[in-house]
């Protein structure tokens, strides 16, 4: 028997004991009717639609239905009085993932439902991932393109695409997370995600509250957005920069920070986006920040900042092994906080 409920839609709820009782060697079953306010705060594994869609009412009750369960993203089976081609696809535009008959037998419902959930429990992390990354991804290209072309950003959509990273890293794991980020084109996009997702590792390491994860992802996913006026040929040059090439990669702090200002960004991402390459000793830039003027945001994001940079996959170059980019960030003393290096090291022997 499976952990938690499967919900029994029905428009016909005095004639459900037998489908009831069967979905209910599944898992425990709710009996909902097809005209109640669905509600899906306690989220269900699995969904059965016995629900007669061929009239108006009760379409018009499960199209609503439906849109709430789309945000719970879980198997949802339709069954389905006429099985002809215009009913399978209304059912599937509803959001039906699977079609039975209303004549299967209600053991036979059953069994589907158990083989559904177990599929969408074994499929559901790559999916969160794909999830997390896609919507990462489209929130940096609209930012990365409003900097190329000198326009004013906007940050409406960005905090919508913190909740699809965090939970993909909790669900899917750091690796796949990682694995998934290398295949990406853009180098510089792969860097802010890659970042991002181990921001994210860390953060739920930690034990940070919501509000302090998402502050700290947000930060993370944003920290290189000044890259974007960074011609090319430097970002992608396989070889060591020269000292002019040096000076323009080293302006693209203050450049991420002054056009996320302009857009209004918050005090703490802002202090991140400007000071994630200072260092304790006050060797980094752009300000050359010692000591206690660097914050705890940005200590921790230089770390993971730096791990993902030594780590990442590059067309010229293997990713580097988690230990041997350990082991140098260890060696970063008086640079690097070495206390939170250590929590930083902990949290990547646990990523999966």
């Amino acid at each position: 028997m499976l952990d938690g409920t499967v919900f029994l839609i029905t428009d016909r709820p005095d004639n459900s004991d037998i489908l009831r009782g069967e979905l209910s060697l599944v898992a425990d079953c709710k009996v909902i009717r097809f005209d109640a306010v669905l509600d899906i705060t306690q989220k269900p594994i699995g969904v059965v639609s016995d629900v007669t869609l061929d009239r108006r009412e009760a379409a018009s009750a499960m199209r609503r239905a439906f849109a709430e369960l789309k945000t719970a993203d879980v198997p949802v089976i339709c069954l389905l009085r006429n099985m002809g081609e215009i009913s399978l696809r209304d059912a599937k535009n509803l959001g039906a993932t699977c079609c039975l008959s209303a004549l299967t037998t209600p053991a036979m419902i059953a069994r589907t439902v158990m083989a559904q959930v177990i599929q969408d429990r074994a499929e559901r992390p790559t999916r969160s991932i794909e999830r997390g990354v896609a919507r990462a991804t489209e929130v940096l290209t609209r930012l990365f393109d409003g900097v190329r072309s000198n326009d004013q950003i906007s940050l409406t959509h960005i905090d919508a695409s913190l909740d699809p990273i965090i939970s993909a890293v909790r669900e899917g794991g750091l690796t796949r997370w990682l694995d998934r980020v290398w295949t990406h084109d853009d180098a510089t996009y792969q860097h802010c995600l890659l970042v991002a997702g181990v921001a994210a590792k860390f953060s739920l390491h930690l034990g940070f509250s919501t509000d302090d994860r998402n502050h700290f992802v947000r930060a993370a996913l944003l920290h290189d957005l000044g890259k974007a006026r960074i011609p090319l040929s430097i970002l992608n040059k396989p070889g060591r920069l020269d000292e002019g090439e040096t000076t323009i990669m080293r302006t693209h702090p203050v450049i991420g920070y002054e056009k996320l200002k302009a857009a209004g960004c918050d005090l703490l991402t802002l202090g991140a986006v400007r000071h994630h390459h200072e260092m304790l000793d006050g060797t980094g830039y752009p300000d050359g920040l010692s000591g206690n003027s660097i914050g705890d945001t940005v200590r921790l994001m230089t770390i993971c900042d730096i791990y993902s940079a030594l780590t990442e996959k590059r067309a010229y170059k293997p990713a580097m092994p988690t230990s041997v980019a350990m082991a140098i960030l260890s060696d970063m003393t008086g640079r690097l906080e070495g206390g939170l290096v250590q929590s930083f090291g902990e949290a990547m022997a646990t990523a999966s």
